[in-house]
């Protein structure tokens, strides 16, 4: 039973961290990419680590183009990359306390003219904090963490969580204070 609500704790932990979303994005005419461009944006706390991967489908005559970057009192663009095959990465650390915001495009060849039948198919997966580092790791020693990493892994996920619900607890208790003047 134990063994149960643990592996239940540990997978609503991981659920938490990362987000993943699976679209098809039609093909734009090559003088207007933008008529068709899909963004997410997710918010993210100042000098975080966050890792974007996406997986794009096959397309015949398509280029797909990403741009990552945030908004706020200083804009920062983090990637902005032409004509995406198959497997895109990103990892970088914020600047500031605000949105991400991650956009793709996919641009037709000069000629062709947008149709139903000319979509790319995209996956993508956000990750954020101690999973974007972890991930991150793993990927660039091509191994994978024995138990030992696995629950030091887990212990940084759940100081994020724990570090998050101090934070939320503390502007709750501003804001009524606030609204109790």
């Amino acid at each position: 039973m134990r063994s149960t609500s643990i592996s239940l704790l540990i997978g609503t932990t991981l659920v938490a961290l990362a987000s993943a979303i699976k679209f098809d994005i039609r093909g734009a005419p090559h003088d207007d990419p933008f008529l068709t461009r899909r963004c997410f944006s997710q918010y993210v706390p100042k000098d975080t680590k966050v890792l974007v991967t996406a997986h794009i489908g096959e397309g015949y005559n398509q280029r797909i183009d990403c741009s990552i970057y945030e908004d706020g009192d200083k804009p920062n663009v983090f990637a902005k990359n032409r004509n995406i095959k198959d497997d895109y990465t990103s990892a970088f650390d914020t600047l500031q306390d605000g949105e991400i915001n991650i956009c793709f495009v996919n641009v037709l060849n000069e000629g062709f003219v947008p149709s139903t039948d000319l979509y790319r198919a995209v996956e993508m997966e956000v990750s954020i904090g101690a999973e974007a580092k972890t991930i991150e790791e793993v990927t660039k020693n091509k191994h994978l963490p024995n138990l030992e990493e696995q629950t030091r892994v887990l212990e940084a996920m759940v100081d994020d969580i724990l570090n998050e619900m101090n934070y939320l607890k503390d502007r709750e208790a501003k804001l009524r204070n606030t609204n109790g003047m």
